[in-house]
């Protein structure tokens, strides 16, 4: 890198502009010239004329003064001036370039959700100067931004970043035991952080909360058991197919627009079917009683609770997914009814009963969909079928039922329509396609048999709140995907669900970009977003002057035109470039 200085006229005067760039070879042996940082214009008039005043912080006084900058070769007409310092521009040095864009956007959407305000509140700093909400953004910045263990945060990721710089701090916001420290304050906070939240979603998006979306996922850990009594992870059924670890489990309610109001982590051994009645006390307990639509997938309320929906009061209204159990069981009511147009491509039966209404659905789009992957699943294990059956020949019995069990796996919606027959004595088997079942696979893709007691509900809404379960799977996916809330690194039960609530603010500011995004540039992803902001680096410009001093400029990258165009459809302002600063040369040697 290199400095180019550009001279331009105006007005019958020269202007000359300075600037740092890279040369970069291309195809062909070329060079080109890429521009790395503006440092604006240093006056090239005569005498004061071209003095360029500008307010630097003297950190030898601990204030700032106004000083007058020249390139040392062109002080000719310069007045003896202690306001004047003369520049060795040939000597101008680059220094710690670090990440400062995505940073910078991950703090406005902090401040836009007033968690500064609220967490500066309810975590004030320690006798020592421990500024306890700081280090919880700079927790909640990483998990956005590049997740990992703690111990990475501390050693290499914190100081490859702007983040010092944003917050007006140092190092001492990435320092291990502080970071540690950090998670045992946070859980009593939970419930008024909820009750934050919504408030900001109303106001925010004008968010509306009389339709939830409940689930439940899991996330496992590579440690050995026993734990002590109490301690939430346990064997259970796991989500992530890793029943050989243990896990805990997430209750998540979110509305319909993906904005989260409330989770819970819970035993790893929990059963679905236990956990809603507790959770629609939570709610009531937080927001007050209203009336809400809970919206759920089959397994999760069982018949009690859901009777206990019924007899609430007000009653508490539910559309869920009902097993395929009971819908063999309603075909025969259903066969007499009509098809009824909910949407274009969406057709409903609708069946009245003991005072709940079942929505028989059929989406013309998830017929094609579901019956592709039925196919792709068949074909790809009959052609592994034909394999094995070719090879059995050779083959001990134990290696058959291996290679069988492996195909089994690989293809399990194949398998559920294959009669697979082993030879109990000897390495062969027989398969063949059991046709009653593929029969009745054909006759319900696509379809779905939903549960409300909402009987006068309009059947094409209560398909369009059906179909928005998809949020909170999304939830899940961004929680385990971008947010990388495992592998979980702590061992400490309330260290494991401080960083499981960490991982929920950092969704917040995830979602709340998403939500943006949605009305003022659609088709970008919140992660794609953060990637391109990445590129605004921030850099330090040392200048030595004549008289022994260094005039250190804080800079940030100038963002390139797309980048421009998103600033401007994102109505997001940066902000001003840091001050100067000079110090004592002595003071700015590298330690």
């Amino acid at each position: 890198m290199f400095l180019r200085r550009k001279i331009r006229k105006k007005d019958g005067k020269r202007h000359r502009y300075w600037s740092i760039v890279e040369n970069k070879r291309v195809a062909g042996g070329r060079v080109v010239q890429k521009h790395v940082l503006h440092l604006g214009e240093i006056n090239g008039s005569q005498e004061l004329a071209w003095r360029r005043s500008i307010e630097v912080m003297d950190e030898e006084a601990d204030r700032p003064k106004t000083l007058a900058l020249f390139p040392e070769d062109r002080c000719e007409g310069a007045l003896p001036d202690a306001s004047i310092v003369r520049l060795k521009l040939s000597h101008l040095r680059l220094c710690r370039p670090r990440q400062w864009g995505a940073c910078w956007l991950a703090l406005s959407l902090w401040e836009g959700l007033q968690l500064d305000r609220f967490w500066s509140e309810r975590l004030p700093a320690s006798r020592k100067g421990t500024r306890w909400d700081q280090e919880l953004f700079v927790l909640v910045a990483y998990r956005l931004l590049a997740p990992g263990s703690e111990w990475r945060l501390h050693r290499e990721w914190f100081e490859r970043t702007a983040l010092a710089d944003l917050m007006g701090g140092d190092f001492g916001l990435a320092e291990i035991h502080k970071l540690y420290r950090c998670h045992d304050r946070l859980l009593e906070h939970k419930e008024a952080l909820f009750g934050h939240l919504t408030e900001r979603w109303r106001d925010l998006f004008n968010a509306r909360f009389d339709l939830l979306l409940y689930d439940l996922t899991s996330t496992y850990f590579e440690a050995e058991p026993p734990f002590a009594e109490g301690d939430k992870r346990r064997f259970g059924y796991s989500r992530d197919h890793r029943p050989d670890c243990v896990q805990v489990v997430i209750a998540l309610v979110v509305t319909p627009e993906g904005l989260p109001l409330a989770y819970e982590v819970l035993s790893g051994n929990t059963s679905d079917k236990t956990t809603l009645r507790d959770f629609l006390a939570k709610i009531e307990r937080q927001y007050g009683k209203a009336r809400r639509v809970w919206v759920m997938d089959r397994g999760i309320p069982t018949e009690e609770t859901l009777a206990e929906m019924r007899q609430a009061d007000p009653p508490v209204q539910y559309l869920v997914g009902v097993p395929k159990g009971r819908l063999s069981r309603l075909e025969r009511d259903l066969v007499g009814k009509s098809w009824q147009e909910a949407r274009p491509g969406v057709e409903v039966k609708l069946l009245p009963q003991d005072g709940e209404l079942y929505v028989f659905a059929q989406s013309l789009d998830r017929v094609a969909k579901e019956r592709s992957m039925r196919r792709r699943q068949l074909k790809g294990l009959w052609a592994r079928l034909k394999d094995v059956h070719r090879m059995s020949v050779n083959l001990t019995r134990d290696d058959l039922l291996i290679k069988l069990g492996q195909a089994k796996a690989k293809w399990p919606g194949g398998w559920r329509l294959v009669e697979v027959e082993i030879d109990p004595k000897r390495a062969a088997f027989q398969y063949a396609l059991d046709r009653k079942k593929l029969k009745q696979a054909r006759r319900r893709e696509g379809r779905y048999l939903l549960r409300s007691n909402l009987t006068e509900g309009d059947p094409s809404a209560l398909w369009s709140y059906y179909i928005q379960l998809v949020q909170v799977e999304e939830a899940f996916r961004t929680l385990k995907g971008d947010l990388a809330v495992r592998p979980i690194h702590h061992q400490e039960p309330g260290r494991i669900e401080a960083h499981i609530f960490i991982a929920f603010l950092a969704y917040c500011l995830h979602v709340t970009l998403g939500r943006r995004l949605k009305g003022l540039a659609p088709g970008l992803t919140p992660r794609s977003v953060f990637e391109k902001f990445a590129a605004i680096q921030m850099i330090d410009v040392h200048i030595p002057t004549a008289d022994g001093r260094q005039l250190q400029l804080t800079r940030y990258t100038q963002p390139d035109p797309e980048l421009t165009l998103l600033l401007h459809r994102l109505k997001l302002d940066l902000p001003d470039q840091p001050p100067p600063k000079i110090t004592s040369a002595q003071a700015a040697l590298p330690l």
